[in-house]
């Protein structure tokens, strides 16, 4: 792969009727990512000089959801794939490769394209896959053994036909000749569209092979063209996923039933039960469980720490020897110390918590920071919000708060305070006290209840 400079032109123009949705096809996602961010990663890892996108269809919504630093090109009208690379084509230089990819075809892999490179040398690459069922594919025509041309399926014979062997539509062309091949592109076909793929037969024309490169399995050059295909796609891509996790040392109790849609990093001894989704930028430590059913988004959990079933984390940090749920709710901003222990019903958000404190059911805590070993009791709330602006609670260590308590932001808690149950707390509490802010319990004398008449 000494040829230099590599260009790799993206066609992504395409509106993806057959997906039947206002969201562009290259934006719909694999593993929690657009296809066409997957692609433009893929075509990054082999260092390319430039990588140009072609955008057509919902061009304004693609460059806002793919974050990505490439050179967009507009397709106004959508001609056919020669139309989109001529598109490209100002921005080629003369001399070096281009690599043509797609991104609807989200799972072609960098050692795929590493081998078609080195394939081409500075002649043509060409991949191709063999199908039991080659329908609605170009087929690959050889003479010899030789690539003369590729036909589209449309424009095919029946012997056409009978071949097996198919275009994926992922090339590696000499900029040298692709103007004079680009320009000399017709129309005159059953599509009346541009073909790329005709650039085979000039090829052969000016006396340049064409490489063809096989590939290892089907899925690394499959495109995406309704629903159908996307779920076929991202439960092969989960497989793999869940192999590699497997080969590592992850316990996962059903591989079939789990997602990774991000990146995990992990430590020994880790154990995901059933159904468990992992998203965006996951840590696990040592001797982690997670259990059935949760949902895990950019968190960071510490070693010997149980997450039990139906518990959603999304942008948190749990220390060590933490336990978590079941159906607690960790939302963005909290953070708990070692040994923290959060139950069942239990929501934290944008809170800090010390080391040892517990807040074990029904209970919600939000814009608050809480000291080590203190104790929350069920149903007890942070009043953090008035309505316009958010505010903080402040609960110091070895705190314990009885059932049923409201703490009224702005308010801080010191150390050692203990709160009587059912209490209503808004002023600020000293040491060593103990608060009670509750209406005193009466007995009225005397009283009847009323009741419906019986009927008779």
């Amino acid at each position: 792969m000494s040829q230099s400079p590599l260009h790799v032109v993206i066609l992504a123009a395409g509106k993806g009727t057959r997906m039947y949705s206002k969201l562009p096809k290259v934006l719909h996602e694999i593993g929690g990512e657009p296809m066409m961010a997957r692609v433009i990663d893929t075509a990054r890892s082999l260092n390319p000089a430039g990588i140009h996108v072609v955008i057509g269809h919902g061009k304004e919504m693609v460059r806002e959801r793919v974050k990505r630093d490439v050179n967009w090109v507009e397709q106004t009208e959508q001609l056919g794939t020669g139309h989109a690379v001529k598109m490209a084509l100002p921005h080629l230089p003369p001399e070096g490769r281009t690599l043509v990819l797609y991104g609807d075809v989200p799972l072609t892999d960098t050692a795929t394209l590493e081998a078609l490179l080195e394939a081409a040398g500075s002649e043509v690459g060409l991949l191709t896959d063999v199908l039991d069922n080659p329908a609605g594919y170009g087929r690959i025509i050889r003479e010899g053994g030789k690539v003369v041309a590729i036909v589209e399926e449309k424009d095919a014979n029946p012997e056409q036909k009978a071949v097996k062997e198919t275009n994926t539509g992922i090339l590696v062309l000499p900029n040298a000749k692709l103007e004079s091949w680009l320009n000399s592109l017709s129309s005159n076909n059953a599509q009346g569209e541009y073909y790329l793929t005709d650039l085979i037969a000039l090829a052969n024309a000016d006396g340049i092979a064409v490489r063809p490169v096989q590939v290892a399995a089907s899925y690394l050059a499959a495109g995406v063209n309704n629903k159908v295909q996307l779920a076929e796609l991202e439960r092969i891509f989960q497989t793999n996923q869940a192999q590699a996790l497997l080969t590592a040392g992850v316990t996962l109790r059903d591989p079939a039933r789990f997602d990774l849609r991000g990146r995990l990093k992990h430590g020994q001894d880790v154990v995901i039960d059933v159904n468990v989704v992992l998203e965006g930028e996951v840590e696990l430590g040592d001797n982690v469980e997670i259990g059935a059913n949760c949902v895990i988004k950019n968190a960071k959990i510490g070693a010997g720490t149980k997450i039990a079933p139906f518990s959603s984390l999304e942008n948190c940090e749990i220390g060590t020897a933490a336990a978590i749920g079941p159906y607690a709710r960790l939302r963005p901003g909290a953070k708990l110390a070692d040994e923290v222990h959060i139950g069942n019903f239990v929501e934290v958000k944008n809170t800090v918590m010390g080391k040892g404190s517990k807040a074990n059911h029904l209970t919600y805590l939000g814009d608050a920071e809480i000291g080590s070993q203190t104790n929350i009791g069920a149903g007890t709330i942070t009043a953090n919000y008035d309505g316009v602006n958010k505010h903080k609670t402040v609960i110091g260590d070895d705190v314990r708060i009885g059932s049923n308590v409201v703490l009224v932001a702005p308010v801080s808690l010191g150390n050692k305070v203990t709160i009587g149950g059912g209490s209503t707390i808004t002023k600020n509490c000293e040491d060593n006290t103990l608060v009670l802010a509750r209406a005193r319990q009466t007995i009225i004398e005397g009283w009847i209840r009323p009741e419906k008449e019986s009927k008779k």
